[in-house]
Protein backbone atom coordinates (compact mmCIF):
# COMPACT_ATOMS: atom_id res chain seq x y z
CA UNK A 1 0.00 0.00 0.00
CA UNK A 2 1.23 3.48 -0.88
CA UNK A 3 2.42 5.14 2.36
CA UNK A 4 1.34 8.53 1.00
CA UNK A 5 -2.26 7.30 0.81
CA UNK A 6 -2.11 5.99 4.37
CA UNK A 7 -0.74 9.28 5.68
CA UNK A 8 -3.35 11.27 3.75
CA UNK A 9 -6.13 8.97 4.99
CA UNK A 10 -4.98 9.26 8.60
CA UNK A 11 -4.62 13.04 8.47
CA UNK A 12 -7.99 13.48 6.77
CA UNK A 13 -9.85 11.31 9.27
CA UNK A 14 -7.99 12.81 12.21
CA UNK A 15 -8.86 16.32 11.09
CA UNK A 16 -12.52 15.60 10.28
CA UNK A 17 -13.18 13.62 13.48
CA UNK A 18 -11.08 16.11 15.48
CA UNK A 19 -10.36 14.14 18.68
CA UNK A 20 -8.64 17.12 20.33
CA UNK A 21 -11.55 19.49 19.76
CA UNK A 22 -14.05 16.87 20.94
CA UNK A 23 -12.50 16.14 24.32
CA UNK A 24 -13.91 19.21 26.13
CA UNK A 25 -17.39 18.17 25.01
CA UNK A 26 -16.80 14.69 26.38
CA UNK A 27 -15.88 16.28 29.70
CA UNK A 28 -19.08 18.35 29.62
CA UNK A 29 -21.28 15.37 28.75
CA UNK A 30 -19.79 13.20 31.50
CA UNK A 31 -19.51 15.89 34.14
CA UNK A 32 -19.88 14.53 37.66
CA UNK A 33 -19.45 10.88 36.57
CA UNK A 34 -16.83 8.63 38.10
CA UNK A 35 -13.84 7.36 36.10
CA UNK A 36 -15.31 3.89 35.56
CA UNK A 37 -18.53 5.20 34.03
CA UNK A 38 -16.59 7.65 31.87
CA UNK A 39 -14.48 4.77 30.52
CA UNK A 40 -17.59 2.72 29.76
CA UNK A 41 -19.24 5.61 27.90
CA UNK A 42 -16.05 6.36 25.95
CA UNK A 43 -15.68 2.70 24.94
CA UNK A 44 -19.33 2.36 23.89
CA UNK A 45 -19.23 5.58 21.87
CA UNK A 46 -16.05 4.62 20.03
CA UNK A 47 -17.22 1.08 19.23
CA UNK A 48 -20.57 2.36 17.93
CA UNK A 49 -18.91 5.02 15.76
CA UNK A 50 -16.37 2.50 14.41
CA UNK A 51 -19.11 0.04 13.39
CA UNK A 52 -21.05 2.79 11.60
CA UNK A 53 -17.96 3.92 9.67
CA UNK A 54 -17.01 0.33 8.76
CA UNK A 55 -20.47 -0.24 7.27
CA UNK A 56 -20.23 2.91 5.17
CA UNK A 57 -16.66 2.17 4.10
CA UNK A 58 -17.68 -1.32 2.95
CA UNK A 59 -21.06 -0.60 1.36
CA UNK A 60 -21.19 3.16 0.84
CA UNK A 61 -20.10 3.07 -2.80
CA UNK A 62 -22.56 0.24 -3.58
CA UNK A 63 -25.37 2.34 -2.11
CA UNK A 64 -24.26 5.29 -4.23
CA UNK A 65 -24.28 3.10 -7.33
CA UNK A 66 -27.76 1.85 -6.48
CA UNK A 67 -29.14 5.40 -6.44
CA UNK A 68 -27.18 6.38 -9.55
CA UNK A 69 -24.48 8.60 -8.05
CA UNK A 70 -20.99 8.26 -9.55
CA UNK A 71 -17.89 8.22 -7.38
CA UNK A 72 -16.41 11.39 -8.99
CA UNK A 73 -19.68 13.23 -8.23
CA UNK A 74 -19.56 12.04 -4.65
CA UNK A 75 -15.90 13.09 -4.36
CA UNK A 76 -16.87 16.62 -5.43
CA UNK A 77 -19.84 16.70 -3.04
CA UNK A 78 -17.75 15.22 -0.24
CA UNK A 79 -14.99 17.74 -0.86
CA UNK A 80 -17.48 20.60 -0.67
CA UNK A 81 -18.88 19.15 2.57
CA UNK A 82 -15.40 18.85 4.05
CA UNK A 83 -14.61 22.42 2.98
CA UNK A 84 -17.72 23.69 4.75
CA UNK A 85 -16.63 21.76 7.84
CA UNK A 86 -13.20 23.42 7.56
CA UNK A 87 -14.88 26.84 7.48
CA UNK A 88 -16.86 25.88 10.59
CA UNK A 89 -13.61 24.95 12.34
CA UNK A 90 -11.85 28.15 11.27
CA UNK A 91 -14.68 30.35 12.53
CA UNK A 92 -15.62 28.21 15.57
CA UNK A 93 -19.08 27.39 14.22
CA UNK A 94 -18.54 23.62 14.48
CA UNK A 95 -17.48 23.86 18.14
CA UNK A 96 -20.56 25.91 18.94
CA UNK A 97 -22.83 23.50 17.03
CA UNK A 98 -21.31 20.47 18.79
CA UNK A 99 -21.69 22.21 22.13
CA UNK A 100 -25.33 22.91 21.26
CA UNK A 101 -25.88 19.22 20.44
CA UNK A 102 -24.26 18.29 23.74
CA UNK A 103 -26.43 20.77 25.62
CA UNK A 104 -29.58 19.45 23.92
CA UNK A 105 -28.71 15.91 24.96
CA UNK A 106 -28.17 17.02 28.56
CA UNK A 107 -31.44 18.94 28.60
CA UNK A 108 -33.40 15.94 27.31
CA UNK A 109 -32.32 13.71 30.16
CA UNK A 110 -29.51 14.47 32.58
CA UNK A 111 -29.13 10.79 33.48
CA UNK A 112 -29.19 9.57 29.89
CA UNK A 113 -26.21 7.75 28.42
CA UNK A 114 -24.54 10.08 25.87
CA UNK A 115 -22.44 7.34 24.27
CA UNK A 116 -24.63 6.78 21.18
CA UNK A 117 -26.04 10.29 20.89
CA UNK A 118 -24.43 12.74 20.65
CA UNK A 119 -20.97 11.16 21.07
CA UNK A 120 -21.02 8.33 18.49
CA UNK A 121 -23.50 10.15 16.24
CA UNK A 122 -22.97 12.87 15.11
CA UNK A 123 -19.81 13.92 16.97
CA UNK A 124 -17.52 11.03 15.96
CA UNK A 125 -19.30 9.36 13.02
CA UNK A 126 -20.80 12.52 11.57
CA UNK A 127 -21.57 13.31 7.92
CA UNK A 128 -18.00 14.44 7.29
CA UNK A 129 -16.47 11.24 8.65
CA UNK A 130 -18.96 9.08 6.74
CA UNK A 131 -18.22 10.95 3.49
CA UNK A 132 -14.49 10.62 4.12
CA UNK A 133 -14.45 6.83 4.61
CA UNK A 134 -16.56 6.37 1.46
CA UNK A 135 -14.20 8.61 -0.51
CA UNK A 136 -11.08 6.87 0.81
CA UNK A 137 -12.49 3.38 0.17
CA UNK A 138 -13.39 4.50 -3.36
CA UNK A 139 -9.80 5.55 -4.01
CA UNK A 140 -8.51 2.04 -3.18
CA UNK A 141 -11.10 -0.49 -4.40
CA UNK A 142 -10.92 -4.11 -3.26
CA UNK A 143 -10.62 -5.97 0.02
CA UNK A 144 -7.03 -4.89 0.65
CA UNK A 145 -7.84 -1.22 0.16
CA UNK A 146 -10.90 -1.51 2.39
CA UNK A 147 -8.81 -3.22 5.08
CA UNK A 148 -6.27 -0.38 5.04
CA UNK A 149 -8.97 2.29 5.21
CA UNK A 150 -10.69 0.49 8.09
CA UNK A 151 -7.34 0.05 9.85
CA UNK A 152 -6.54 3.75 9.56
CA UNK A 153 -10.05 4.66 10.72
CA UNK A 154 -9.75 2.36 13.74
CA UNK A 155 -6.41 3.94 14.66
CA UNK A 156 -8.07 7.37 14.69
CA UNK A 157 -10.98 6.00 16.77
CA UNK A 158 -8.42 4.53 19.17
CA UNK A 159 -6.87 7.98 19.54
CA UNK A 160 -10.35 9.36 20.26
CA UNK A 161 -10.79 6.75 23.00
CA UNK A 162 -7.38 7.48 24.54
CA UNK A 163 -8.00 11.22 24.49
CA UNK A 164 -11.42 10.68 26.05
CA UNK A 165 -9.69 8.85 28.90
CA UNK A 166 -7.37 11.83 29.46
CA UNK A 167 -9.92 14.50 28.58
CA UNK A 168 -9.70 16.29 31.90
CA UNK A 169 -5.90 16.46 31.82
CA UNK A 170 -5.85 17.63 28.19
CA UNK A 171 -8.39 20.34 28.83
CA UNK A 172 -6.37 21.69 31.75
CA UNK A 173 -3.10 21.48 29.77
CA UNK A 174 -4.28 23.26 26.61
CA UNK A 175 -6.90 25.56 28.04
CA UNK A 176 -9.62 27.12 25.92
CA UNK A 177 -7.13 29.22 23.93
CA UNK A 178 -4.91 26.23 23.13
CA UNK A 179 -7.84 24.15 21.90
CA UNK A 180 -9.04 27.04 19.72
CA UNK A 181 -5.57 27.38 18.14
CA UNK A 182 -5.35 23.63 17.41
CA UNK A 183 -8.86 23.60 15.93
CA UNK A 184 -8.02 26.46 13.55
CA UNK A 185 -4.79 24.82 12.39
CA UNK A 186 -6.67 21.59 11.68
CA UNK A 187 -9.31 23.62 9.82
CA UNK A 188 -6.71 25.06 7.46
CA UNK A 189 -5.35 21.60 6.74
CA UNK A 190 -8.82 20.20 6.15
CA UNK A 191 -9.63 23.01 3.69
CA UNK A 192 -6.62 22.06 1.56
CA UNK A 193 -7.55 18.37 1.65
CA UNK A 194 -11.15 19.23 0.71
CA UNK A 195 -9.96 21.13 -2.36
CA UNK A 196 -7.90 18.06 -3.33
CA UNK A 197 -11.03 15.87 -3.13
CA UNK A 198 -12.86 18.28 -5.46
CA UNK A 199 -9.95 18.28 -7.92
CA UNK A 200 -9.90 14.45 -7.86
CA UNK A 201 -13.62 14.43 -8.65
CA UNK A 202 -13.21 16.90 -11.51
CA UNK A 203 -10.34 14.78 -12.84
CA UNK A 204 -12.68 11.80 -12.84
CA UNK A 205 -14.98 13.77 -15.17
CA UNK A 206 -12.03 14.79 -17.31
CA UNK A 207 -12.35 18.44 -16.27
CA UNK A 208 -8.98 18.76 -14.51
CA UNK A 209 -5.52 17.64 -15.43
Amino acid sequence: MDPTFLITAFVTLFVIIDPVGMTPLFVALTQGMDAARRRAIALRACITAALILIVFAAFGEAVLGFVGISMPAFRIAGGILLFLTALDMLFERRTKRRQGQADEAEEDDDSDDPSVFPLAIPLIAGPGAIATVILLAGQRPGIEGLAWVVGVMLSVILLVFLLFLTAGLLERALGRTGINVVTRLLGMLLAALAVQFVLDGLRGFGLAG
